[in-house]
């Protein structure tokens, strides 16, 4: 890609109503832009980045089994009534009303994954189910002041699944966390599973997965010597208290951003909305139902929060936009080398984001290289010379002068 080309270019000054760090730099670096609080567009760049996220996710999934579906944004009222959480979460769910009926937009879809259930299985031979889907949410959000961490509308990937059993249930529950696990390892993301409230979800405990951080909004307790963690909306313990699980590790208190949940409901909202299988003896039970969640763009937030400097992002390799970004000098003696570099490079798969403009001086392009974050920043100039490469990766000072041909071996 010619950077000449893309849509959505780096700007130099904060964003002035930004307080948040994934926020800025993701607006200045020119990967989103902002409508309103808690609402945001992605541009190329950051479209890039969330596919790349949500093929992760999506290979995690598919690895336990479950199946991708589509489901729709707004709901109608009464599949709301069925469980009664049109009225008990009326503070975090959109609704509205047109031509005198009532309508909801999707901050969730428990009940609709149980209304498709109970459409299509009616026997447990045909369990357990195990779909997901990626969608917009939307969420009363009254503190909306954390960019993507804390949005009105984001995009989220939501896996269900449909059980015979509490122990089947448990037994994939704890499948899914061991992918998510992997999912944060991939993006390269240190993760605590932390016990936690379910909110306006469910009134038993789940669990999820936090990122430590400092400028996160949650608080965990965490042991330094096991994995035993909890929310301090759910615990009684205090920092530097011997951990109760272990009874050798002490306990320390940090800030955090949670980039994943999961949700163990049972049979509470199937026998609500009368979703029963018949078992081997022909008796009608109703199914148990897990849900778990990953937001997308919350992610991505979480990752320029702990993947920065003061020049800018710092993009892990498997979600950078582009492997390279390649910077032309402009001389009139090395632009054919330049474009036979980013011509080379494209033909081998690699995937290229050029500084090809004109009007900009090297100093800008390289704060832009170091804004936008790419891992590997490439180099023709006339300093280097034709047929060489300057090397140099985003995380380091280190400045290389390769012959051309070495550079796939480092950037493998």
């Amino acid at each position: 890609m010619r950077y000449s080309q893309l849509f959505g270019k780096t700007k130099r000054q904060d964003p002035k109503d930004e307080v948040s760090k994934n926020a800025k730099l993701l607006m200045r670096a020119g990967f989103v832009d902002k409508l309103m609080a808690g609402s945001y567009s992605i541009l190329p760049l950051g479209f890039r980045v969330l596919k790349k996220i949500e093929q992760i996710v999506r290979e995690e999934m598919n690895a336990t089994g479950a199946q991708e579906i589509l489901m729709p944004l707004v709901h109608p009222k009464s599949i709301w009534n069925e469980t009664g959480r049109w009225e008990t979460a009326r503070e975090v769910m959109y609704q509205f009303k047109k031509d005198d009926k009532e309508y909801a937009l999707s901050f969730t879809h428990e009940e609709i994954l149980l209304d498709l259930v109970r459409k299509h299985i009616q026997t447990y031979h045909e369990f357990p189910a195990k779909l997901y889907h990626f969608s917009t949410k939307f969420r009363n959000e009254l503190r909306a002041k954390s960019g993507l961490l804390r949005g009105r509308e984001f995009l989220m990937k939501d896996l269900y699944s449909v059980h015979t059993s509490s122990e089947d249930l448990d037994k994939y529950y704890f499948e899914v966390a061991e992918s998510y696990r992997k999912v944060f390892k991939r993006v390269d993301l240190d993760t605590k599973f932390v016990e936690a409230a379910g909110g306006v979800f469910t009134e038993g405990h789940t669990h999820e997965f936090q990122v430590l951080c400092e400028t996160g909004e949650d608080t965990v307790y965490w042991c330094n010597a096991c994995d035993f963690a909890e929310n301090k909306e759910i615990t009684k313990i205090k920092a530097g208290d011997k951990c109760p699980k272990c009874k050798k590790g002490k306990i320390i208190e940090s800030k955090s951003i949670e980039v994943g949940n999961i949700f163990r409901f049972g049979t509470v909202y199937s026998e609500k909305m009368n979703v029963l299988f018949a078992d081997k003896n022909g008796e009608r039970k109703p199914a148990y139902l897990g849900s778990y969640g990953i937001g997308l763009t919350r992610l991505m937030g979480t990752l320029v929060e702990v993947y920065n400097d003061d020049k800018g992002i710092i993009w892990p390799k498997a979600v950078s936009p582009y492997e390279v970004h390649l910077v032309h000098i402009e001389d009139p003696n090395t632009e054919s080398w330049a474009k036979e570099v980013y011509e080379k490079l494209t033909k081998a798969g690699v995937e290229v984001l050029w500084d090809d403009r004109a009007d900009v001086t090297a100093g800008e392009k390289f704060a832009d290289c170091d804004l936008i974050g790419i891992p590997i920043r490439l180099v023709v100039s006339k300093k280097v010379g034709k047929g060489r490469i300057e090397f140099k990766k985003r995380d380091q000072a280190k400045l290389e002068t390769i012959s051309f041909d070495k550079v796939f071996g480092k950037i493998a």
